[in-house]
């Protein structure tokens, strides 16, 4: 194989664009919280800046070393509803004992890897209500491209109609094309701030824990259920709706073991993501679904970019124009939409459980510290039970349905 073949077999440009605004959309969207959070448990810039270095090095590793393991597009990320408790949670913690309950939330999430107990709760869930709950979860996103053109049109159009070019005539790099006329756009409007960015290398801040036992049980348990149940619990349902049959117990228990081992420097809560790993699971990442892990891979590459450059990220989120994040983001999910709700509503037989499903998911409800993706599955189950047993109720001799018009789904191992 000559060298420029190996380049393009490992970095192709459809696979790069995906990891990259996998990156994009997640740091702009909830790096401000990680900021917030930090800032909550007194840390000063320094520790602030390791914060999202052992970050970068943590979703790196998991990104690339979990990606090639399995040639699947594994994406990992901090956990966002986590950032919004621990910003509301941690005052009048110390840095010492919020770190306490970072290893204490870990060990739950690594434990929760070895004993498989997570996988086989996942394997009860229906492949249509988790299409839906992922289509709930990115809802807000994929509208966010059509909500942008009432105050940025002249951004969010062009954007829209260089995407549907691509489509009709460059399929494969259709994402690159609506990134590329969006970043013109704003050029041309004047949106970007250039003289805010500041450089800056991020340095590695240890801190001793502390464990308070107040704080593990207000702080560390339920960063632990909110990271569980918000962010892992979709994350596997990208990759079942995407067709990537992964063990999901060594998926937890690597990131569990990755957030024990950087929980000092302020890796507060690792876990896979889903709307970012919804970009490199997409048919835009790259055209065989067997090579879209090296999406994921550089998506690790450009995370650990961010780490490394942890204080300069803070001012390149503020140069950056919102409109342009927030349609590439939507364009960037079209397709994963499309796929997610046609599985959805494919079986007659669970379509309003997951229609319940997709709608208290897209509802954006938050009860007791967690997310709406749980309290979405909650719904969608409840319907499914109710339904199912007055349906055996009402229609005992009923003909069991035609085999081939329920949809399946391989079992998740849970295998380490």
């Amino acid at each position: 194989m000559s060298l420029m073949a190996r380049i393009r077999a490992a970095a192709p440009p459809s696979a790069v664009v995906a990891g990259l605004i996998a990156v994009t959309v997640g740091v702009t969207s909830s790096a401000a919280l990680v900021f917030t959070a930090a800032k909550a448990a007194g840390a000063d810039s320094r520790e602030i800046s390791s914060w999202m270095l052992a970050f970068g090095v943590a979703i790196a590793c998991t990104c690339i070393g979990l990606s090639v393991r399995y040639r699947a597009p594994i994406v990992t990320a901090w956990s966002t509803p986590g950032a919004a408790l621990l910003a509301t949670s941690l005052s009048g913690v110390s840095m010492a004992q919020a770190v306490g309950a970072f290893l204490f939330s870990a060990l739950l999430i690594l434990a929760s890897g070895v004993t498989g107990w997570f996988a086989r709760a996942m394997n009860r869930i229906p492949v249509t209500m988790a299409a839906a709950l992922l289509a709930g979860v990115l809802l807000q996103f994929g509208t966010g491209l059509f909500t942008t053109m009432h105050s940025s049109f002249a951004v969010a159009f062009p954007m829209f109609v260089a995407y549907l070019l691509g489509r009709r005539l460059l399929p494969r790099y259709a994402v690159l094309l609506a990134l590329a006329a969006g970043i013109v756009a704003t050029v041309f409007t004047g949106g970007w701030h250039a003289e805010r960015v500041r450089l800056s290398v991020a340095t590695p801040v240890f801190v001793t824990p502390e464990f308070d036992w107040k704080v593990l049980i207000s702080v560390g348990l339920p960063l632990f259920v909110v990271t569980m149940a918000s962010q892992n619990l979709p994350g596997v349902a990208v990759l079942r709706g995407a067709g990537y049959d992964v063990p999901v117990s060594p998926l937890m228990t690597w990131t569990g073991a990755a957030n024990l081992l950087l929980a000092p420097f302020g890796a507060y809560g690792l876990n896979l993501a889903a709307i970012t790993a919804a970009i490199c699971t997409s048919e835009e990442a790259h055209p065989d679904r067997r090579k879209r892990y090296v999406a994921a891979v550089w998506s690790g590459i450009f995370y650990l970019c961010v780490g490394v450059l942890g204080a300069t990220v803070a001012s390149l989120l503020d140069a950056m124009p919102h409109a342009l994040v927030l349609g590439i983001a939507g364009i960037g999910l079209l397709a994963t939409v499309t796929s997610s709700l046609a599985t959805a509503l494919s079986d007659t037989a669970s379509r309003e459980a997951a229609v319940v499903t997709f709608l208290a998911t897209a509802s954006g409800v938050t009860l007791l510290g967690i997310g709406s993706a749980f309290w979405g599955l909650l719904a969608g189950v409840l319907t499914s039970v109710i339904l199912s047993a007055g349906r055996k109720r009402q229609e005992p001799d009923a003909p069991a349905p035609d085999a081939t018009s329920t949809t399946r789904r391989p079992e998740l191992s849970t295998r380490t």
